[in-house]
């Protein structure tokens, strides 16, 4: 996994200097993000297609609680496990969603392909999530990367100074379920995880400490260090320069998750919600070279009042994800960036004496829009009533090789604990490729 190592120091002193900027950028595929006072050069047209074209980047849209797939992607009008809410035609002839998502309905063919055939088989939160997360269950003895940890790990830049993972996840519910694990891939392919602010606590200077004094600071730090290094070569001082140098490019960072750098019209594109808030966010920092974000929005476990809980959540669902994919097309990311809607499981087809729909792990939808996908591709069938899948019966695993797959990574690959191969998904697992472009 290393990186050609890159030319440009990360000093803005230097963010101007253009031709040695380039070269280092292109050869690092968008390691320029060390320092975000350069991120203007995205506006320079020729080089901001080329470092679009070259990394690759994932945002999973985590429907923590499990959303209901007969609300969503999968509905079944006219049954007696329906529910209320019509079924309406999308922009692919003959296949329908629910009428709460008119906005995906009119874009699913554009790129977009939904799953329809999920059977996971683990109908529990905390099991459920984990599987959901990881592609497969813990060993006694092996504790296995969540998919932004092996994204990370695949898809970072060595020197990349931004962070490599990042999730939000500000709702109490459910938080506990899936937090980011970077099993034994180890501390370096751990997440940002933000709970609290929409920008990472303690990575802002100090206002007692001027500006200048910041970069005298820094300064003298690296001339000690240069002084200390001559003649010295060991893995632990590396280790340290490597953890400090990352540090100060996350200090440097903090405005890529600040929504007020965008314009308002922006920002009313994506809506004033937090769900809105934390998707703007995830485009600012994929764009800036992150290479996997979860935005997870809470609360889908609708034991009871389904259907009022639905049309509360689905239709901002449908904004946020339609603004999401149309800011990401129009900025030339999306044939780049892989977006993914999945929860831990979907909602029973029968519906219960509160009016509500309980866990449900044996047929539910998700979807993947963007990088390596076939717009309005469906795959898998249920039965007229969603009770069972009757075509193209999938799990996690499946699911795990079609995300790798989609992003140019070979789900067989093999990483290796001591001498015994680990592959990414379990062997013999085949990507969906009736989805994959």
């Amino acid at each position: 996994m290393a990186a050609p190592r890159k030319t440009f120091c990360g000093s803005p002193d230097h963010a101007l200097d253009r031709r040695g900027f380039l070269g280092a950028a292109l050869a690092t595929g968008g390691a320029f993000a060390a320092d975000m006072t350069g991120l203007n050069v995205l506006t320079q047209a020729a080089l901001a297609g080329e470092l679009k074209k070259k990394q690759r980047r994932c945002i999973l849209l985590w429907l923590a609680g499990g959303a209901s797939q007969l609300e969503t992607w999968d509905p079944k009008p006219g049954a007696a496990t329906g529910g209320p809410f019509r079924a309406i035609q999308t922009s692919v002839p003959g296949v329908h969603i629910s009428e709460l998502m008119p906005r995906m309905a009119r874009r699913l063919s554009r790129n977009t392909a939904l799953v329809r055939s999920l059977n996971t088989r683990n109908g529990d939160h905390g099991g459920g999530a984990r599987l959901m997360m990881r592609g497969r269950r813990d060993e006694a003895n092996i504790r296995y990367p969540d998919l932004g940890a092996v994204l990370a790990r695949e898809l970072g830049q060595t020197e990349s100074k931004v962070p490599d993972y990042v999730s939000f996840y500000f709702a109490t519910e459910g938080r506990d379920f899936a937090p980011g694990a970077a099993g034994f891939l180890g501390s370096r392919y751990a997440p940002m995880e933000l709970y609290k602010s929409m920008i990472p606590e303690n990575i802002r200077k100090l206002d007692s400490i001027s500006a200048l004094d910041h970069k005298e600071r820094a300064d003298l730090r690296d001339f000690l260090t240069r002084q200390f290094e001559r003649g010295r070569s060991s893995s632990t001082l590396a280790s340290h320069n490597e953890a400090y140098q990352r540090v100060r490019g996350l200090m440097a960072c903090d405005k890529l998750f600040d929504i007020e750098q965008e314009p308002a019209k922006m920002r009313e594109h994506y809506g004033p919600t937090q769900f809105g808030e934390q998707a703007l966010v995830a485009r600012r920092l994929v764009e800036a070279g992150v290479p996997f974000v979860r935005v997870a929005r809470a609360w889908w476990d609708s034991h009871g009042q389904n259907f009022e809980t639905h049309q509360e959540l689905v239709p901002e669902l449908d904004h946020v994800m339609g603004a999401l994919l149309d800011d990401l097309e129009q900025r030339g990311l999306l044939d780049s960036t892989l977006v993914i809607t999945l929860a831990e499981f979907g909602r029973t087809p029968g519906i219960n004496a509160s009016l509500g729909r309980d866990h449900f792990a044996s047929a539910w939808s998700m979807s993947l829009s963007g990088c390596g996908i076939k717009g309005g591709a469906v795959y898998g069938k249920t039965d007229a009533s969603g009770n069972r899948v009757v075509e193209g019966e999938v799990g996690a695993a499946e699911v795990f090789a079609t995300i790798y797959a989609a992003l140019g990574i070979n789900p067989q690959k093999n990483y290796y604990l001591g001498s015994r191969p680990i592959p990414l998904t379990d062997p013999g697992t085949k990507p969906i490729k009736e989805v994959l472009a």
